[in-house]
């Protein structure tokens, strides 16, 4: 791996005039500071360390972490980062989500239709070299020459290889930029699946909580050439011991997006804009799967999956706007910001170079401000919520992107990025037309509001009709349920698109102008100037301030270090552990405190003083579900779900006295995969 220097910045507004305290920090593997573990834990990880763990750890493409865990290509990771695999795999004669899974033997392992893995192996600084591509321009041709750089550098990394994937990854808002290369596994296929009665014990409710009782747990296997993949050179262990309360943990994972280096003006637009109608967008869809789920088991199976995720969004979302509302968060980070502008005011150097750039990202979010309810709806498909649309799109849009010059293509068709989209269109994975009317229905009604019923682009959407009419048409008529057929579609390109009279089809060549028109409205006049003045004030905070700390989140893999230590909560002393018989006491019998019979028969056999769940000092945030915890020997001793409500918050800042991560005890693991599945070939497995 090649090693990036070092850049001196405390790049964080709220704390400008500090580096990063006590355990907070997600740190870039080429820039971790072994120096302040040893300080704080006695324990300094080397070089052959880090590159250990960062070769084991797994990205899940789609949005989670992983771990390989055998010499085999097994990979561990949480329950709910498989369950889109899961749910695929599922018919309702064999609900693999209520019933658990497990392949007794190798043969057994069922392929996912729509999982890629993604290894690290190599980081660079590319940095000069973007710099150079963007340098003078402006808007457009901003966003053209970075879009430019970024698909050339890829292309030039992977040489065409599909079984490698390039990112070229802007860190510091635009002050550094590394290309990411990594190894690409689409050949994944599930092992062993828990239900998801104690995969999610204590459902929404338990949710962001602490103690908890959860077995999130699944294990996927990485297959290549038909074989499992050989990973001995790279996975990491299961620890023999289980933690103890004040043992120093890490975490390798790929936390998702955090704001902590956003300006005010980012900050307030968050608050007052996007987190308030993203609430209220999220409330309704919550509302309508629920009353969805009551119609029948059929339907409590295919809605199980979008559920979830509309509720553990909205959670998510309500702990982020309650964090900004509070207002000491924005009143800090004014104060630190302020700061800054009084040095580069006192400075004419500074102020003619930078003295303009705090307004003109307050400018470039008011036009968003403009624009976003079409952008939301229309392009980022808020509008058209259906796996059938989103298919058409992409087959309309390939077909247009494929001629081009990989550099002029949008990001997502080019070479380095188009494997995903291909594999998601060529899966075999079931779309329930039932399922697409209700959510069309919903997100047809939803663009109609927002735009209103005299908006141009709704009446082409709608004509005479109502959002149910148009969706039962849409869906009804379409034929893009059928992988062959997209194939095909994909295959044949722009002739066979355009010939196409299925309706998805019609409706995405239809709308597709006016996307792409609102598409480049915002990558000119939004994204480009805040990549390139977010880039300028990090370029000023190297200069103003000599203490390093870590870039925001950027669903890259990073490492945190921490302890296993509890929190108060109410007054009360929360201990950092629970212990597997507490899940048989606070089970009801109902949902969502119900135990799988698995459980219940294996009660007698358990060790019920096991710790099961646990809490760690580690700086998470979203993405970072299925991460491993790992301790000083590199051993696994945990795998990370969640956070507790406290963590909420966390991607404006950390506070290390409440914020928590939360993992399942890998005594636990062994404790429930042999005693309760009897699943000996995993175990086995897992100890060599």
């Amino acid at each position: 791996m090649h090693v990036s220097r070092t850049f001196p910045a405390a790049l964080i507004l709220a704390a400008a005039l500090a580096p990063a305290s006590a355990d907070e920090g997600m740190w870039t593997f080429n820039d971790f500071p072994a120096d302040r573990v040893e300080k704080a834990y006695g324990f300094k990880p080397d070089q052959r360390w880090l590159d250990h763990v960062r070769l084991s750890s797994l990205r899940l493409a789609r949005g989670c972490s992983g771990a390989f865990v055998s010499p085999q290509g097994l990979v561990q990771t949480n329950h709910h980062c498989a369950r889109a695999c899961i749910r695929q795999l599922s018919t309702p004669a064999r609900d693999l989500s209520a019933n658990g899974f497990y392949a007794r033997e190798l043969k057994d392992e069922l392929k996912c239709p729509d999982v890629e893995v993604n290894q690290l192996v190599d980081i660079s600084d590319v940095t000069e070299r973007m710099n150079k591509a963007t340098a003078g321009k402006e808007g457009a041709a901003f966003a053209e020459a970075k879009t430019a750089g970024q698909a050339a550098i890829a292309r030039e990394c992977s040489g065409g290889d599909d079984t490698v994937r390039c990112d070229v990854v802007t860190l510091y808002h635009g002050g550094i930029y590394n290309l990411y290369k990594y190894r690409r596994y689409q050949d994944v296929r599930l092992v062993f699946a828990p239900e998801e009665a104690i995969a999610f014990f204590g459902g929404d409710p338990d949710n962001f909580e602490f103690p908890r009782y959860d077995f999130d747990v699944s294990y996927l296997r990485v297959y290549r050439d038909g074989a499992p993949l050989d990973s001995s050179a790279n996975y990491l262990r299961y620890a023999a011991d289980d933690a103890k309360a004040g043992d120093v943990t890490f975490t390798s994972g790929h936390p998702g997006s955090t704001q902590r280096l956003d300006t005010v003006a980012s900050l307030e637009f968050r608050r007052d804009v996007t987190l308030p109608r993203s609430l209220f967008l999220l409330s309704e869809l919550r509302g309508i799967l629920t009353e969805f789920s009551t119609k029948g088991p059929e339907q409590t199976r295919i809605a199980r999956d979008p559920l979830f995720g509309s509720e553990n969004s909205l959670k998510a979302f309500k702990g982020q706007f309650a964090a900004l509302v509070d207002p000491a968060i924005i009143r800090s980070r004014a104060a630190a910001e302020q700061a800054v502008r009084a040095k580069v005011d006192a400075d004419p150097a500074l102020k003619a170079e930078y003295g303009a750039v705090w307004d003109s990202i307050r400018a470039a979010l008011d036009h968003y401000r403009t624009i976003r309810e079409r952008h939301v709806f229309v392009e980022d498909g808020a509008g058209f919520r259906s796996q059938l649309f989103g298919h058409a799109k992409n087959l309309v849009r390939y077909a247009a992107e494929a001629g081009k010059p990989d550099e002029a293509r949008l990001k997502e068709f080019t070479n380095a990025n188009f494997p995903i989209v291909r594999q998601s269109l060529l899966s075999n994975a079931p779309i329930y037309p039932e399922l697409e009317k209700l959510t069309l229905t919903f997100s047809l009604t939803k663009l109609r509001e927002a735009l209103g019923p005299d908006d141009p682009l709704v009446k082409k959407v709608l004509g005479p009709k109502s959002p149910t009419q148009r969706a039962a048409e849409l869906v009804d008529g379409s034929a893009l349920a059928n992988a062959d057929l997209r194939k095909r579609l994909l295959d044949g390109g722009q002739s066979a698109i355009a010939a196409s009279n299925d309706p998805m089809i019609a409706l995405a060549r239809a709308i597709d102008p006016d996307a792409r028109a609102v598409r480049k409205d915002n990558d000119d006049n939004v994204d480009a100037p805040m990549a390139k003045y977010s880039g300028q004030i990090a370029q000023l905070m190297f200069k103003l301030y000599g203490t390093s700390t870590y870039p925001d989140a950027t669903f890259t893999l990073r490492i945190s270090y921490g302890a296993v230590v509890g929190f108060q909560q109410g007054g009360k002393t929360i201990e950092p552990m629970t212990v597997i018989g507490g899940v048989f006491e606070r089970a009801t019998g109902a949902e969502p405190f119900n135990l799988p019979h698995s459980w219940i028969a294996a009660q007698s056999r358990l060790n019920l003083q096991q710790p099961f769940n646990m809490v760690t000092t580690n700086d998470i945030i979203g993405g970072n579900s299925g991460s491993p915890l790992v301790n000083k020997a590199g051993e696994v001793i945990g795998l990370i779900f969640d956070g507790n409500r406290q963590s909420l918050g966390g991607g404006l800042g950390y506070d290390g006295t409440a914020n928590r991560a939360i993992a399942v005890n890998v005594g636990a693991l062994r404790e429930a995969l042999s005693k309760v599945y009897r699943a000996e070939r995993i175990v086995d497995e897992l100890t060599k």
